[in-house]
């Protein structure tokens, strides 16, 4: 409606501004000759009979409304299809354009406070909720005289020019599980983000936000988009450390009752801000800004009295463990943005009090590591000096993240900083960080728990593997620092049939709280959650008996996992924040192609599946695999397009090596008293021939030249001597150690040689050494790469060593031998192009003539290593006590 417009008898001059609601215009009165402020409901609503509802309402509200700090309304015209309200014109500034120039001062900002808490309490008194209280809807006259607009207003469409994402418009989401959300993002109620009925109190916490921001000129909850304001309403407590040092002790009283997230704790009544706000509170001492004291915390002071900082702890958790289970289940799915990855064993973690989030990214360097994002801020931070990290997880302050990386236990500053070396950790499978002053970690991947202190130093026993025993992993310290849960599992692969234990920590005792599972975590509502079968299960708990109460129930069948290391892809904070990885329990899928040294990609016509450990058949016509769906071996003729199952399921069939006739396999298998080693048929004929049993974990690797001597890893590295005078029923010797510790052990094609993946020197690479009968080269050993690796494979074609880098990248090497000497040349890139992760270590192997490698190639999302979604589950606590009462 351009000037000059009329409706009615208003003539229309000029436009004053533009809301979801409608548009205002300044207006002359003709017949009054007045100035007044007209709001127009736009055309494309006209025909809306909820909006045209709404929009009689204001008019019915403010009617009901005379108060001095509340504009006035004149009249509701409708002329030509138009409607209008017509109101009276304030001028003078908005809120928020005086808090833009700067903090209001002190006295300035509590009178301002003092009239917005007169006009609310007016409105109160006639049953009148505002529901959209923020700076913008509050105008301040040159004479210092406040008035409240939009009283009733529930703004649906957004305007026509941009705003800020912090001055959004009012939101209108409509939904059958989480009711109907209005207000605008930043100044709502936690009630009204999450959907809930609102009350006055809703009002009251808007205001709390609105005199905050006055005092410190910064508004509390800021994003690039609403949905990541409503999702710091929600998850973030107020902060009130930024408070000028001057502000009266009494206004920090009261802006924490305005602010509490629970609207039963909250402020009762406005009128008890305006009696706050009298002047007297100006003679008080004012006193230094300081954290925010959590209603929780407020509870268990008033419980527990002088109480140590542990049973504060413990009566918080206590106090929301009681708490009615009345807020809705919200899912936000989020992108994380396109530097975020997946991480192998565990993608999230989140800091205790649910303010922040880390997760795999990559770095500026091209390699990755890890990023935190503060959830109140819409970008994550790299963290400089996490490369190669995985299993991040927080201190119990959130000021630290702490992660495994090239064989160490590492901490860094959550905000940046220098890295700090912890211990040795050749394998981590897990950690958490107790109040205690101790990390409790998984270091190796067959091994129990240790304890290692927060700032670094010689691990201590804190389990105790027993003999049926391959690994504890994946601990979670329970408050207080006495009581350790942990994943213990017969193999390192299966942790589907896992058990989820309870450890003493002064007493030494074990106790099995869960048969068949694996990744439990206690939450803080009394329950315990876990994952089996590529679901999320839960139990009501007895922390105090440590027992279950009732039968486990699924609750998601789509949280991610790494079920052969036990990880799960999922975490939790103490304000009922739950996020997730979505997977269905899986773990990426790929295909197998060909690879050559320019990148070019020759897929086989296989289907997606989520494969581990090819290995090609010395003619290279033959391709054995293990599908990790089903823990199988299966057969795949590359000429012929066929596949053949070789091992009849259940036992964790793994690491398939082929004879060097190619007439039979050997492969690994669970069993009853530990692991086993196999010699089958290749063509899946005949009934497989167990070749040795151990109770430590034994994997075959590699054949000698001649096929007589079997290399071996698991708990160090073995040779296994053969008898094939009958090849269908080889006799085996006894395993001689050749190593201590290593992995992945390859004969050279003249079997001179053996090439292994080792962390001695504190990162894991590649090393060469003589093989055993190798009488012309007794001694010596070679590091062959540089930057880490994961697995090693000979050319057949000779003179060429190629190995898997951390981030997938095939490298090579080009080496000489003569006599007792083994010389290798200087690590390249074989390809830019990475290979798939498959899963585990050997993700690929090397075609007789040397010159392409059977792999899974890397999908695209992989390759960009981007928008990685994370699944958000607010009020999750409520959820799980509505479900499991």
């Amino acid at each position: 409606m351009p000037p000059p417009s009329t409706i009615a008898h208003y003539r229309i001059t000029a436009k004053l501004g533009e809301g979801g609601m409608g548009t205002v215009y300044r207006a002359t009165d003709t017949k009054l000759g007045r100035e007044v402020a007209i709001k127009v409901l736009p055309a494309s609503l006209a025909n809306d009979a909820d909006y045209l509802a709404r929009f009689e309402r204001e008019a019915q509200v403010l009617a009901s409304l005379n108060h001095p700090n509340i504009a006035i309304l004149h009249g509701l015209e409708e002329s030509g299809g138009v409607r209008a309200l017509v109101m009276e014109l304030v001028e003078g500034l908005t809120l928020a354009e005086r808090i833009a120039a700067g903090p209001l001062p002190l006295e300035e900002a509590l009178a301002i406070a003092r009239q917005i808490a007169e006009a609310l309490e007016a409105a109160h008194e006639k049953g009148v909720i505002h529901r959209d209280l923020k700076p913008a809807n509050v105008k301040v006259t040159p004479e210092g005289i406040v008035k409240v607009l939009d009283f009733g207003l529930a703004k649906a469409a957004e305007p026509a020019a941009a705003t800020s994402a912090a001055n959004s418009p009012t939101l209108t989401i409509r939904s059958t599980q989480i009711g109907m959300i209005l207000g605008t993002a930043a100044y709502m109620s936690p009630e009204q983000a999450t959907g809930k009925r609102v009350d006055r109190r809703a009002d009251i916490w808007s205001f709390g936000v609105v005199l905050a921001e006055m005092l410190t000129g910064r508004r509390m909850y800021t994003g690039e988009n609403a949905a990541e304001i409503l999702a710091a309403v929600i998850l973030k407590e107020p902060d009130l450390a930024s408070l000028p040092p001057a502000t009266p002790a009494a206004i920090r009283r009261l802006l924490r009752r305005c602010l509490d997230k629970d609207p039963r704790l909250r402020l009762r009544d406005i009128g008890e801000a305006r009696v706050a706000l009298a002047s007297p509170v100006l003679e008080e001492t004012a006193v230094a800004p300081g954290p925010t004291v959590r209603r929780g915390g407020r509870l268990a002071w008033a419980l527990a009295g002088a109480l140590t900082l542990a049973l504060v702890f413990t009566g918080t958790v206590a106090w929301r463990a009681t708490r009615p289970p009345d807020r809705p289940l919200l899912s936000l799915n989020v992108d994380l943005g396109p530097d975020a990855l997946l991480g192998l064993r565990a993608t999230v973690a989140v800091s205790p009090d649910g303010s922040r989030l880390a997760h795999p990214a990559r770095l500026a360097n091209g390699r990755q590591g890890l990023a935190v994002r503060v959830l109140s801020q819409s970008k994550a931070t790299p963290l400089a000096g996490t490369e190669d990290a995985t299993v991040p997880f927080f201190s119990p302050d959130g000021q630290w993240v702490a992660f495994f990386a090239n064989g160490k236990l590492k901490k860094i500053p959550s905000q940046g900083g220098a890295a700090v070396v912890l211990c040795d950790a050749p394998g981590g499978r897990g950690a958490t960080w107790g109040d205690d002053g101790n990390i409790y970690a998984t270091l190796n991947n067959s091994a129990a728990v240790s304890r290692i202190p927060e700032n670094g130093g010689a691990p201590q026993p804190a389990t105790k593997l027993r003999e049926d025993e391959r690994a504890h992993r994946w601990p979670q310290i329970l408050p207080g620092s006495q009581v350790l849960l942990f994943s213990s599992n017969r193999t390192v692969t299966d942790w589907d049939e896992a058990n989820i234990e309870a450890f003493f920590l002064r007493t030494g005792e074990r106790k099995i709280l869960q048969r068949g599972g694996f990744f439990g975590r206690y939450l803080p509502s009394g329950h315990l959650v876990y994952l089996r079968e590529g679901s999320l299960y839960a139990a009501r708990f007895d922390a105090g008996r440590m027992a279950l109460q009732g039968a486990p129930t699924p609750l998601l069948t789509d949280v991610a996992a790494h079920a052969p290391s036990g990880g799960g892809q999922f975490d939790f904070a103490a304000n009922g924040l739950f996020v997730y990885a979505a997977g269905k329990g899986e773990m990426s899928r790929y295909t197998f192609g060909w690879m050559r040294a320019g990148g070019k990609v020759e897929p086989l016509n296989v289907p997606e599946q989520v494969y581990a450990a090819p290995r090609l058949s010395p003619d290279g016509k033959r391709l054995a695999h293990v599908i990790m769906s089903s823990q199988d071996i299966w057969v795949y003729d590359l000429e012929r397009g066929t596949s053949t199952r070789l091992t009849p399921g259940g036992n964790n069939y793994a690491f398939p090596v082929w004879t060097r006739d190619g007439r039979h396999i050997v492969y690994s298998s669970r069993v009853q008293n530990g692991n086993a080693l196999w010699w089958a048929r290749a063509d899946g004929s005949g009934s497989p021939l167990r070749l040795a049993e151990s109770n430590i974990p034994i994997y075959a690797s590699s054949f000698s030249p001649e096929g007589r001597t079997l290399a071996c890893f698991g708990d160090g590295i073995w040779t296994l001597s053969l008898d094939l005078s009958d090849p269908d029923r080889p006799k085996p010797g006894t395993p001689e150690r050749l190593l201590p510790q290593g992995g992945s052990p390859a004969f050279s094609p003249e079997g001179r040689w053996i090439a292994y993946v080792s962390f001695e020197s504190g990162a894991s690479e590649v090393y060469v050494r003589p093989a055993p009968g190798n009488s012309a080269a007794s001694g010596g050993k070679w590091l062959i790469s540089t930057g880490g690796a994961k697995f090693a494979v000979w050319s057949p074609a000779g003179r060429q060593l190629f190995y898997a880098t951390p981030d997938n990248h095939v490298m090579v090497v080009d080496y000489t031998a003569a006599g007792a000497a083994f010389s290798p040349g200087k690590p390249r890139p074989w390809s830019a192009t990475p290979i798939g992760n498959a899963s585990g270590p050997a993700n690929f192997d090397v075609a007789p003539d040397g010159q392409r490698l059977l792999a899974c190639p890397a999908s695209e999302p992989e390759q960009a290593k981007g928008n990685l979604h994370l699944v958000f589950l607010l009020n999750f606590f409520d959820e799980l006590k509505r479900r499991l009462p």
